[in-house]
Order: C-alpha cells, then sequence, then structure tokens
C-alpha cells in the first residue's frame, strides 16, 4: 500500500515542475515588497540617505551624538539651525559711520564677508556669519571697526587671515548680482539693529569640511547651515565682553594691499614688431624706434617671458571650495 498515488505521464511531471518553480520564486514575491517599504522608510527617518542631502562633512555632521545638545538646556531648533548650547543674545546695537563714507565702508565689507563666507546658504545662514562680524567689532580681542575686522590678517599670504575669503583669491571671482543684493539686504538689516539670536555670542565658525585645532578650546553653540559656531569660554563669552562701542571710523575698504611684482611695459616680440606703414604715417612723433631685430633663429624660453599682467593666480584651497553650501 503506497502513501501517495503514483505520479505518471506528462501531465504527472508537469505538475512537478509547477511545484518547483513555486516554491523557488514564492519567498522572493513575498519579501520584495516588505523590503523595499523599509528601505523608504529608512530613507525618510535618515536625512543622509535622501537624494541631494549630503555634502562634504556630512558624515560628522549625521553621526549619532555627534551633536546632542547639553540636557535639559533649550535650545534653539528649525530646519536650518541646530541648537547645541543655551544662548545668549548680543546686546543689541546701530552701527551707524561718523560720515557717509564710513557707512558705506562698513556695509560693503560686511556684505562681502556675507557673500564670500555664506552666499549659497539660506537666510539664517548670512545672517549667523553676519552676527560673528558684529559681535567681535564690540570685543575688545578684534578691531572696533567693521572693516577691520572683515579683513584682519588679509595681508597674510599663508591662508591665515581671519576671514579666509580675504586672502584665498576668493575675491577675484565677480559676484552674482541677485546673491550680491540678498547679502547687502542682510548687511543692512544687521547694521541698523537687528540681532540674530541663535548665534548667540559666537565670534568663531568653521564649515563642516574642516576641522581646525582652536574648535576644542571653544564652545560649540550651533550648527547653522553649512558652519558650526563657538563662543569663547570664560568672560569672553558673557554679554560683558561685547559692549565696547562701535567707533564709526572705518580707515579702510578692502584686503590688505600685497607687494606684487612690477607690471612689464611690453614683451619682448611686442617690441620687435614693425609698425604697420599707416600707423606711422598718421603720428610719425609718436611712433617709437624698433630696436634690432633678434637673430632669425632665437625664440624666448616661455620661463623668460614676463608674465601679462603681473599678477598672482587665485589659489583657493581645496579645503574651502565647498564652503558655503548649503545643508538643504
Amino acid at each position: 500500500m503506497r502513501a501517495f498515488p503514483r505520479i505518471s505521464g506528462w501531465k504527472g511531471r508537469a505538475a512537478i515542475i509547477a511545484a518547483v518553480a513555486i516554491a523557488l520564486v514564492a519567498p522572493r514575491l513575498i519579501t520584495a515588497a516588505p523590503l523595499d517599504m523599509l528601505d523608504s522608510e529608512r530613507a525618510a527617518a535618515n536625512p543622509a540617505e535622501q537624494v541631494g542631502a549630503t555634502f562634504p562633512g556630512s558624515a560628522f555632521f549625521y553621526a549619532e551624538g555627534a551633536f546632542d545638545p547639553v540636557p535639559g538646556v533649550q535650545t534653539v531648533q528649525s530646519q536650518h539651525v541646530l541648537g547645541l548650547d543655551a544662548v545668549v543674545a548680543a546686546p543689541a546695537a546701530i552701527f551707524r559711520g561718523i560720515t557717509p563714507l564710513d557707512s558705506y565702508r562698513a556695509l560693503n565689507c560686511l556684505t562681502s564677508a556675507i557673500y564670500y563666507e555664506a552666499g549659497n546658504e539660506p537666510e539664517e545662514g548670512q545672517r549667523a556669519v553676519a552676527q560673528v562680524v558684529l559681535n567681535r567689532v564690540r570685543n575688545a580681542n578684534w578691531p572696533n571697526s567693521v572693516c577691520g575686522v572683515v579683513y584682519e590678517g588679509s595681508e597674510r599670504t599663508d591662508y591665515k587671515c581671519q576671514f579666509t575669503f580675504s586672502c584665498d583669491g576668493s575675491m577675484a571671482r565677480m559676484p552674482m548680482a541677485a546673491a550680491w543684493v540678498r547679502a547687502r539686504r542682510i548687511a543692512q538689516d544687521a547694521l541698523s539693529g537687528r540681532v540674530y539670536t541663535p548665534v548667540g555670542l559666537a565670534t568663531h565658525y568653521h564649515t563642516l569640511a574642516v576641522l581646525p585645532p582652536w574648535s576644542s578650546s571653544l564652545q560649540p553653540v550651533a550648527v547653522i547651515g553649512a558652519h558650526i559656531f563657538y563662543r569663547n569660554p570664560g568672560f569672553n563669552g558673557t554679554p560683558a565682553a561685547f559692549t565696547l562701542p562701535y567707533v564709526g571710523r572705518e580707515t579702510i575698504s578692502g584686503p590688505a594691499r600685497r607687494i606684487w611684482p612690477e607690471k612689464p611695459v611690453a614683451p619682448v616680440e611686442m617690441l620687435s614688431m614693425p609698425v604697420p606703414p599707416q600707423a606711422a604715417s598718421m603720428a610719425p612723433a609718436l611712433t617709437p624706434t624698433a630696436p634690432a631685430a633678434p637673430p632669425a633663429d632665437w625664440a624666448p624660453s616661455p620661463a623668460a617671458r614676463p608674465a601679462d599682467d603681473g599678477l598672482p593666480e587665485s589659489t583657493i584651497r581645496p579645503e574651502y571650495r565647498n564652503s558655503g553650501r548649503p545643508l538643504i
């Protein structure tokens, strides 16, 4: 007596093949949809896995526990602001120059700092940069003028100026009109006395793409846009350290001048070119005498040719090329 009936013929073989196929395919059909759902839920919960949400240094930013707020401290939270410490707003002040020229220079210098440091960031990131500049103006550790703070150290050639854009070649780029107007509006608001509270009494910041050695000695305040902001410990991090009056005199309006190579008069090839007859007939008195032509087999080496304008090439450091990119 058999436990199961014998399966014979082509119908039996077809039934066996169908049963094997179902056994192999069924688990894939059952698990495919749930796995897709889990992937989408995980991406929604973790911004680091969303398209367009990453940026240089984002691994540090999204690391679990990297920016945990202090327990029990009420911090500012928004789409572009992550509070890391209790903030005390900087004392309100109006920054008005002694003369219209002083006011214009202060506005232009602060606009440059906002544009070149955070030109592509959301408005919160730009207001934070402006507040740091003005915080320094009212602190005894920095110059007491807006332009003096912005361009402090701009004469250096080792990229250690206070605001990197003033000495790394960034200002060689022509500003975009719309972004410049936006930065200028934010600068006007800041100089008129509008305090940006989330940044508190911060006097330092850096992009999340770098980690300078001085950051470990300061107190992190907030991550705003693509920058993390710090305040000084001790007295220099309290409101009492930010009460110096604005001097109102702006003696500089841009980066410090450097000693550049002298601009050559003209390349040797231009001096040896013959003067066109029509040019000689039109202004014979102004036509220079051409020097003797060099030998036919002579040609200046590329190293011996003088530079076109004598100015140095832009040298933006690689780690600063993505500075100012928005988080979202």
